[in-house]
């Protein structure tokens, strides 16, 4: 004997991910998943084919060094060098200043969409000979009307022009300007093959830069290689070429203007202090003229005129550095680094100069005085040379700026669209949809509770008398049969008896089974009347219990068979039988003698040694007919007359009647239908019984189907050597 496991192993088995019996749903279930995925991958190509096509146009830049506005000092204005940063430039070109002007210069403000046919209206469009095609060449719209859609309808070059409202507000001749109140149309040109009506709307400026801003994408190719490349992606490839073009001209004029701006600044600054340069030199010759006459000296000695190079050199410098810190202090403030590094190397010059100052001061008078006029001579007239030098090469930059940008490829569009990406589509759909259907799959199984093995009933206390397979003719015959009872048509179609039909089906071998074990089970029943119910319609109580009649028929025995379902039995079609009386009628009667005459109401000859007494008349009140003294002298009467009495009773959990008859039988066997009647709901089932006195012997699983979610999840369930699986 093998222990049964226990409640707390149980619970921990269905925690467990059982991988076998998903991969057996996915198997059982393959042409829904297979269907469902399909019909995605072919929306996916719809869509791909239907959703309009995105290009791209690209252009590349280039930005070079900038070199600090007044390169002509010397060596120290390499110093101050400016690299223009990829950053900074991107954020120039995409700024409203650059955008702005080109939304003014392609009038992007103004939007015309044509409207076509939903779904497929854009498809048939792409591909017409002609494209429709609107150009408004001025537009204004009342303030209340902005940035919303008016409708705009063109029919022989007369347009009409609607509000948001749907309210005519303008009407004009194509080519020739319109005005009404606050409303000013100029249409230059329309072309409409395909479409007359139009959706027109009037954006605003900042609404205009900011969808080309949004649109527009600038990066740097590498790192620091001053090479931007730049791109915009619209539907219409002539309108992104023509963006992307205006939008890169207008970066490099205002490059341009930039440059010609410093070099204008740095000139206007030169000419200031030319002046002052030139009265200073005038002052220090004049003065050094005087002090020669006045003193009679005129030469300097070897050691003075040394001492006056270095002082030159040294006043040379700092003049350079005082001009360079003026213009610095246009751009940076004095905490800036490269101003710290000026004033500090300016601080180092004039320390020298002080130290060359006390030398001076050991030398004679006179040549003191011959050399400090003869340094400023010197130093003046070499500054005045050099800003000459530089007012004439500022004048050349001025008149040939060419700027630090250039463009080196012009926008183009590629010809083939950027998105969509038709095949990442189809195959993205195709994912989705097998991903959906697997979906689909797991949750039908995880709300399905049907009993799907034997050992699901026994560990609900419920003994297994047999499993019967599922065959075709079983089912064909199972869902006319519901559908003749959902339409209380019982009558129309006569159903095949699988046992005379077809007696080799394996649902009958399994039948033959139950006739075995049926045997010793009524060993200690009290009579041998066995009565087949079930919990809900549709479990196959019919079908068992026909069948079942016949195969105990089949050896001999006597056997009636009543159809005790007295409001919607069917069993009369399945016996070949009419049903001009029966059960109803027979508990609603009685003979003039008084005595018991069944045998009135039964029918024979379809299957040897089967008597069959079909439901009779429906009756409006079929529970009081069963609880009547006429249905238990029925019961004692046939019980003695027959080797076995099978009843057919309509579910428990619908109506009384099974509880009612259950009192007479001696055996009662439950049906639970395979994958749809769940394990508590025929506990459920058995508890009602119990409670109304009716002992319950067993159940019968019924059409067992064979599915791979079984083979890899449970296992076989064996009959005759076929295998059948549970689901």
């Amino acid at each position: 004997m093998q222990n049964s496991p226990s409640p707390a192993q149980q619970r921990n088995d269905d925690d467990e991910i059982d991988l076998g019996r998903l991969f057996g749903l996915l198997i059982d279930h393959k042409w829904l998943i297979a269907g469902i995925t399909t019909s995605f991958a072919a929306l996916g190509v719809v869509y791909a084919l239907l959703a309009t096509p995105i290009y791209q146009a690209d252009a590349l830049l280039q930005v070079e060094k900038k070199s600090s506005g007044m390169p002509a000092l010397g060596e120290m204005a390499e110093m101050f060098a400016q690299e223009s940063e990829a950053a900074t430039e991107i954020e120039i070109m995409k700024s409203r200043m650059v955008v702005g002007t080109v939304v003014d210069q392609l009038k992007l403000t103004n939007v015309v969409t044509p409207n076509y046919m939903p779904v497929i209206g854009d498809f048939l469009a792409r591909r017409a000979k002609e494209q429709d095609r609107v150009l408004i060449e001025n537009l204004n719209v009342s303030q209340a009307e902005l940035g919303k859609a008016l409708e705009l309808e063109i029919k022989d070059k007369i347009f009409t022009l609607y509000d948001s409202e749907g309210e005519e507000v303008l009407t004009g001749v194509v080519g020739a300007p319109a005005e009404k109140g606050e409303w000013f149309v100029h249409i230059a040109d329309a072309t409409t093959p395909n479409t007359n009506s139009f959706t027109l709307i009037k954006k605003t400026r900042l609404k205009a830069i900011t969808d080309i801003q949004e649109e527009l994408d600038i990066s740097e190719r590498g790192k620091q290689t001053g090479i931007l490349s730049a791109s915009i992606q619209n539907a219409d490839g002539n309108y992104a070429v023509d963006v992307l073009n205006a939008v890169t001209n207008e970066y490099m004029l205002q490059n341009i203007r930039r440059n010609a701006a410093e070099a204008e600044n740095s000139l206007e600054f030169l000419q200031r202090q030319i002046p002052t340069i030139k009265e200073n030199l005038n002052d220090a010759e004049e003065k050094l003229n005087q002090y020669r006459l006045e003193s009679q000296s005129v030469d300097l000695t070897i050691e003075t005129e040394g001492l006056l190079k270095q002082l030159v050199d040294l006043e040379k410098q700092i003049n350079e550095l005082s001009l360079k810190e003026a213009e610095l202090s246009r751009l940076y403030t004095k905490q800036h680094p490269s101003y710290q590094a000026l004033i500090e190397q300016k601080a180092n010059l004039q320390a020298d100069r002080k130290r060359l100052a006390d030398q001076i001061q050991n030398l004679p008078e006179t040549q003191q005085q011959v050399l400090r006029y003869t340094r400023d001579v010197e130093v003046n007239q070499e500054i005045y040379l050099q800003l000459l030098n530089r007012m004439q090469e500022l004048n050349v930059l001025k008149a040939g700026t060419v700027g630090n940008v250039r463009i080196l490829d012009e926008a183009v569009v590629k010809p083939e669209p950027v998105a969509p990406k038709k095949p990442l589509i189809v195959v993205l759909a195709t994912m989705l949809g097998g991903m959906l259907a697997v979906g689909i799959v797991f949750v039908r199984a995880m709300f399905n509770r049907g009993v799907e093995t034997s050992e699901q009933l026994e560990q609900e206390g419920i003994n297994v008398y047999a499993s019967v397979p599922k065959s075709d003719t079983q089912e064909n015959m199972n869902e006319k049969l519901v559908k003749l009872a959902k339409r209380k048509q019982t009558d129309a179609v006569r159903a095949p008896l699988l046992a005379k039909e077809d007696p080799t089906d394996l649902a009958i071998e399994s039948l033959r089974g139950l006739r075995t074990s049926l045997h010793f089970a009524m060993l200690e029943a009290r009579n041998n009347i066995i009565m087949i119910s079930g919990p809900s319609p549709g479990v196959g109580k019919s079908f068992v219990t026909g069948n079942l009649a016949a195969v105990l028929a089949q050896t001999g025995a006597k056997v009636l068979l009543i159809d005790g379902d007295i409001r919607r039995g069917y069993l009369h079609n399945m016996m070949n039988a009419v049903n001009d009386k029966g059960l109803a009628d027979f508990l609603a009667a009685r003979d003039a003698t008084g005595d018991l005459n069944y045998k009135a109401y039964t029918q024979s000859g379809y299957v040897d040694n089967l008597d069959f007494m079909p439901r009779g008349t429906s009756a409006p009140n079929p529970a009081e007919l069963l609880m009547h003294s006429r249905m238990e002298q029925l019961m004692e009467q046939t019980a003695n007359d027959y080797d076995y009495v099978l009843i057919d009773t309509p579910p428990i959990l619908a109506v009384t009647d099974a509880a009612i008859v259950g009192r007479y039988a001696g055996t009662t066997l439950l049906i639970a239908r395979f994958g749809m009647t769940p394990a508590k709901e025929l506990v459920h089932t058995v508890k009602r019984f119990e409670q109304n006195g009716v002992e319950v012997k067993g159940a019968i699983l019924n059409s067992i189907e064979r599915k791979a979610s079984s083979y890899y999840g449970y296992g076989y369930n064996y009959h005759y050597g076929y295998a059948y699986k549970s689901q």
